[in-house]
């Protein structure tokens, strides 16, 4: 009986090459800020100390983040990801026609999402703190404007969840699970390594 070998391109379509995209830094952010979120617009809603405690933490990985984003790993900084307007543009027209390539690192669609929620969670650390301070304690629309930008990031986190979901469907890979691990598979020859912030 003859034996017949698995080709490389069978064996590859079987088990992708991957590649780490996400460093830990990346990650330990990304669940902080998802948890935290969570956590303080549920079951830590009225713990006041908690919440206050918990919203700091965010703040000071938002900080961390921000940091990172010029310092840190490729994948991980903001001009490797962050699209200039033209880019953005062109690929929102591929995404409407279906026709968007996948990105190693945030797509610019990712990207602005990933932008818009640390600039809300930034807001809601300083009407939080403003909420705790002579000057604004009781202030109504101090509390107001924390309560909408609350409402926001839940909007811009579903929205980016279900975008998630949907891409990984899309282009047949976990996004989700890659967060975890912080590996992806290997660009192919359609695919986008990286980005630059001038284009």
């Amino acid at each position: 009986m003859t034996m017949i070998a698995p080709s490389p391109t069978s064996a590859h379509a079987q088990f992708p090459k991957m590649i780490r995209v996400w460093d830990p830094l990346v990650r330990i952010f990304h669940w902080t800020v998802a948890f935290g979120v969570i956590a303080n617009l549920t079951v830590l809603r009225h713990v006041e100390n908690l919440h206050i405690y918990l919203g700091y933490t965010m703040v000071v990985a938002l900080v961390v983040r921000l940091a990172w984003g010029f310092v840190g790993s490729k994948h991980a900084r903001f001009i490797d990801f962050v699209p200039g307007p033209r880019r953005l543009i062109g690929y929102l027209k591929a995404l409407i026609h279906r026709r968007e390539q996948r990105h190693i690192s945030h797509n610019p669609a990712g990207a602005v999402m990933m932008l818009a929620l640390m600039a809300l969670i930034a807001m809601m650390g300083l009407t939080g703190w403003m909420m705790g301070t002579d000057r604004f304690w009781g202030v109504a629309w101090v509390e107001e404007a924390h309560e909408t930008i609350a409402n926001l990031i839940i909007a811009a986190a579903f929205l980016h969840v279900a975008a998630a979901i949907v891409e990984s469907f899309r282009h047949r890979e976990n996004l989700p699970w890659s967060m975890v691990t912080g590996k992806k598979r290997a660009a192919s020859g359609t695919d986008v390594d990286h980005a630059h912030i001038i284009s």
